[in-house]
């Protein structure tokens, strides 16, 4: 008897620890599930998740302000939305691309499509890069007037000067509003920089549209020039003819409207250019590291980052007239556009750009 209820109290006991070993299994699954409920899971955007890189995330600083200003706006959405921090490495369009592709940079948010260097079509082919589509659609103008030129300006009594242009067409039979200070007898176009290559394709427009009978073709010999032109002819509320391109501060200071010219076919550009431009497409690429290493959601923030042409000229403008750092003009966007940005993230992350922004 002795023996046998020794052996049954250590078969209670081994039964008691299974139970308990049981219930501790038990309790962890619930706690588990717990947390799996509590925190939103990375699809959902609750995760500050960059842990994945260990390091700043390296931007391709171009040498020009909208690429700065798309830099900065992403940059920051990265920093306050995901915990992660970023720098930008100066340079110029090919060396910015080499770097990509070696892995260097992480994310250059301006590749212009149509010019870009071969090793971006090669790398992006083969999956070294990641072309993650539009970040905006640029534009040449190859015919702006201003604005006030055909609706007028009540605010500063300039009554419509041409209430019926509308496109390249109409142009011959207002010759006399733009008149040639030099030439009174034709108006004046003011064609982009001489030796230029849009230049070169203006000079081509101006012959397949037959205005060089009625326009002297005006090529200034720098960017400044054509800069003063625009600028005296709107400050003083005078007529304007001339080429221009965006996105750039001075198209996001003054009001101009681009005259309607024939759609843009490879046809016409092999042939007289009598066309539009054919489109600017901007993409947004990053390096396979980066991707491999990024989280999903930080992804498709880049994947989603598009922007108007127009707005993007209105933030140049507002950091020249700021003198201000790129970043804080980042800020300003991030503070004014809230319907653009919150489109390319969760609404978890949008709660902690927005934190950020109001704290």
């Amino acid at each position: 008897m002795h023996l046998y209820k020794k052996m049954a109290s250590g078969q209670r006991l081994a039964e008691r620890g299974a139970s308990l070993r049981l219930l501790a299994v038990l309790v962890g699954m619930a706690l588990v599930a717990q947390l799996a409920v509590a925190e939103p899971s990375r699809e959902e955007g609750g995760g500050m998740d960059c842990s994945g890189l260990g390091r700043e995330i390296v931007f391709a600083g171009l040498d020009w302000g909208s690429a700065q200003l798309h830099n900065h706006i992403a940059g920051q959405l990265l920093q306050t939305g995901f915990g992660c921090e970023y720098t930008d490495i100066p340079g110029s369009t090919i060396p910015m691309v080499q770097g990509l592709v070696r892995g260097d940079i992480d994310i250059n948010m301006e590749i212009w499509f149509n010019t870009a260097p071969e090793d971006f079509h090669t790398a992006a082919a083969d999956g070294t890069v990641l072309d993650l589509g539009l970040n905006m659609e640029a534009s040449e103008m190859s015919f702006l007037v201003p604005r006030y030129v055909i609706e007028g300006d009540a605010e500063r009594g300039i009554a419509p000067m041409a209430p019926d242009l509308k496109s390249v067409a109409d142009l011959p039979r207002y010759a006399e509003l733009f008149k040639d200070p030099e030439q009174p007898d034709k108006g004046r176009y003011y064609n982009c920089i001489i030796g230029w290559q849009c230049e070169l394709t203006n000079n081509k427009k101006m012959e397949a549209y037959g205005l060089d009978e009625h326009f002297t073709n005006f090529r200034p010999g720098a960017a400044p020039a054509l800069d003063a032109s625009m600028a005296a002819a709107y400050e003083k509320g005078e007529a304007w003819l001339g080429y221009y391109w965006g996105p750039t501060p001075l198209l996001g200071t003054y009001v101009m409207v681009p005259l309607e010219e024939p759609d843009w076919t490879q046809d016409c550009w092999d042939g007289d250019r009598g066309c539009a431009f054919p489109p600017s497409i901007v993409n947004v690429a990053v390096s396979k590291a980066f991707a491999d290493a990024a989280s999903e959601e930080m992804i498709e923030l880049l994947r989603a980052y598009e922007v108007d042409q127009m707005m993007v000229s209105a933030y140049l403008a507002k950091q020249s007239e700021m003198d201000a750092e790129w970043a804080e003009v980042a800020r300003e966007f991030l503070k004014n556009e809230t319907d653009v940005w919150t489109a390319w993230v969760s609404d978890a992350v949008a709660s902690r750009v927005q934190a950020a922004l109001d704290g």
